[in-house]
């Protein structure tokens, strides 16, 4: 049997994905994607190289030809008519993930360092009431470095929740119910929920380093319609 990969472990069967453990600059950028980092550092250009790589080997998973992603004008991933998408990367590891847009309606993935968060960002990511959960799965799973599982998770529902509003979500404006069983709920702050979904939810893995989530929808959550409000910057 195949074995799967982090990502297809935390995404639904109807999506393509591909990942790198090492930057791969055998796919050349198309002319537009070349020019969004025709100015960034070396490093900057080779992670980003590597990701776009890993979009077209996604893509080709949906039975699609090669095809540019470039940056739109907010300097989101501008996917294929009929596509949605996400990329992720973070040291060590690069990946993405597509769906078809008749199959999914949300999909945003997010991956990152199995590394306790410095205690600052700790405390400027989370809510009072996802504090509390920590603390029970500190004591349920010790080993599992609790604070980045919701720093990724926060990341994979921006990533979803900025295509569907064009809408700036804080930190503070989203509450992840982390679950022990790799799953996780989000709740929206009320005071956003105008601009789109009022709630998510997710899933999330520990594997070779990393922490890996996933959110995705195949119907438009709760409340939400695309372009339902003005965006919020």
């Amino acid at each position: 049997m195949e074995r799967l990969s982090l990502l297809q472990k935390v995404l639904p069967a109807c999506t393509a994905s591909a990942e790198a453990y090492d930057d791969d600059t055998a796919y050349p950028l198309f002319p537009e994607e070349a020019s969004a980092v025709a100015r960034s550092a070396e490093g900057r250009r080779r992670e980003f190289t590597t990701g776009r790589g890993c979009a077209r080997r996604a893509l080709s998973g949906l039975g699609l030809p090669p095809t540019p992603v470039p940056k739109d004008e907010q300097r989101a991933p501008a996917w294929p008519a009929g596509v949605i998408g996400s990329i992720t990367h973070c040291v060590g590891f690069r990946a993405a993930a597509v769906a078809r847009a008749d199959d999914l309606a949300v999909l945003g993935i997010d991956a990152e360092p199995h590394l306790p968060l410095p205690a600052r960002v700790g405390k400027e990511i989370a809510v009072d009431a996802e504090r509390a959960r920590l603390t029970v799965l500190r004591r349920e799973a010790p080993r599992i470095c609790w604070d980045t599982v919701l720093f990724s998770a926060k990341e994979s529902v921006y990533k979803a929740w900025f295509p569907l509003t064009r809408a700036w979500l804080g930190f503070q404006d989203a509450e992840v119910d982390l679950r022990a069983d790799g799953t996780f709920a989000v709740r929206v702050s009320p005071a956003v929920t105008e601009a789109g979904p009022s709630g998510f939810a997710g899933r999330w893995l520990v594997g070779r380093g990393l922490v890996v989530t996933s959110v995705t929808s195949a119907r438009w959550p709760a409340r939400s319609r695309p372009g339902s409000a003005p965006p919020r910057y």
